[in-house]
């Protein structure tokens, strides 16, 4: 008898879930369908591959899209051109600095601009930096091998006289998988060196500023955001963020695109395309959420999270400036990926979207691009780079640039 009642028992909770269930994917089989309001051109979907190079690939698809702003051909700019010599400057800094620095695959858009002002920019054809036997970019050995080196060179004992050869063990062995940096090179049949292919570029680094917002810092000031990668204490503008995203709003109205560094980790931002600040909490608890969540599992909890984040009418959290500080704070809004901002779009809804290239390869439902929302935007944003032309010509004066 007890086996039975049992067993009637789970029959019951069976049913109830798979009923509630079955009418929760009724009610929510609707997904966002999105119409173009504003779109800038982009440049061709690329992947970083196993590569903490987000930053590379995210500012060369920004420098691409100026130049098509431009009016100019679209062009395929070398990521690994401006790794190489951002891993060359990073160690000869760790070195510097005995260690005490990060020294990782990670890195900022200010590397890239950086590179761009000092050393120029190549074409994709001339150093696309596969040397090391794989047709995708693979980057752990690469880390791993060149910081034993500059570690050995900081824990020498000698330290009062460095050998004379470190430096050139260390390029060395960031050329053997990156391909050695090109003086000269020939493309389309004319010869350029690095800075003279930049210069035809029409790219000039100082057109570009970095902008942020938190409240640690005044804003209509400059400061160096204090996260690892940005290593080489580049400065960005702070401004509050219904300012910051005014920007961002001016910017892609205005032609412009946006280079975008920002958090990934939300639970929100998913493999289909999709970017919301999701309202977890608001999520489980809303409608009948006790008899939604008797007997499911937990891949059935995340499957209905998951249609949620995907519908029309996901509620989001609403972002205040203390709420973005509070995230900075304590970690849970960090750095760990850079993509290109390029137009607006709207679900059927009428709820706004970022449109945004990513460097993940022709992945998620929209093949590359995906969808964000001003929620998510306002609340994980770290920084921005744009053409100072695209901001507000009232806030750059607040800003003091001209």
């Amino acid at each position: 008898m007890r086996r039975i009642l049992v067993s009637l028992s789970t029959f019951f909770v069976l049913t109830l879930t798979t009923t509630v269930l079955a009418q929760e994917k009724k009610q929510e089989v609707e997904t966002n369908k999105f119409t173009v309001v504003k779109e800038n051109p982009i440049s061709s979907i690329k992947d970083q591959a196993n590569s903490g190079t987000c930053w590379a690939y995210s500012t060369n698809a920004f420098f691409e899209s100026e130049l098509l702003r431009m009016g100019k051909p679209e062009i395929d700019l070398s990521e690994m051109f401006i790794v190489n010599h951002s891993y060359r400057d990073k160690g000869v800094k760790y070195v510097r600095l005995s260690g005490d620095l990060n020294y990782a695959q990670g890195g900022s858009f200010g590397d890239c601009l950086y590179v761009l002002k000092h050393y120029g920019m190549v074409p994709q054809e001339v150093m696309p930096g596969l040397n090391y036997g794989t047709e995708k970019n693979a980057h752990n050995e690469l880390e791993a091998v060149t910081k034993s080196i500059i570690k050995a060179v900081v824990k020498n004992p000698n330290k009062s006289k460095l050998s004379t050869a470190w430096k050139k063990a260390f390029f060395g062995a960031i050329d053997a998988y990156l391909g050695e940096l090109p003086t000269n090179f020939t493309y389309k049949g004319v010869s350029y060196t690095p800075q003279s292919f930049a210069k035809m570029l029409g790219l000039n680094a100082d057109d570009y500023v970095s902008l942020t917002s938190y409240t640690h810092h005044p804003f209509y000031t400059q400061f160096a955001l204090e996260i690892s990668d940005n290593w080489r204490w580049g400065t960005s503008y702070n401004l509050p963020i219904e300012e910051l995203m005014q920007v961002m709003h001016y910017a892609v109205d205005k032609g412009y695109t946006i280079a975008w560094g920002t958090d990934v980790s939300e639970v929100g931002f998913n493999r289909d395309g999709i970017g919301v600040l999701a309202d977890i909490k608001a999520i489980e608890t809303a409608g009948s959420d006790q008899e939604r969540w008797i007997g499911a599992s937990r891949a059935e909890k995340q499957a209905h999270i998951r249609a949620i984040i995907n519908s029309p009418n996901c509620p989001e959290v609403k972002v205040t400036q203390e709420y973005r500080q509070e995230g900075y704070d304590n970690y849970t809004l960090t750095d760990d990926h850079g993509m290109l901002i390029y137009g607006m779009a709207k679900n059927q809804v009428g709820k706004p979207f970022f449109m945004v290239k990513n460097s993940w390869g022709e992945s998620g439902a929209y093949k590359g691009i995906w969808y964000v929302s001003e929620s998510f935007v306002a609340g994980k944003t770290m920084n921005i780079v744009v053409h100072k032309n695209a901001i507000p010509a009232t806030i750059r004066k607040k800003l003091g640039i001209k």
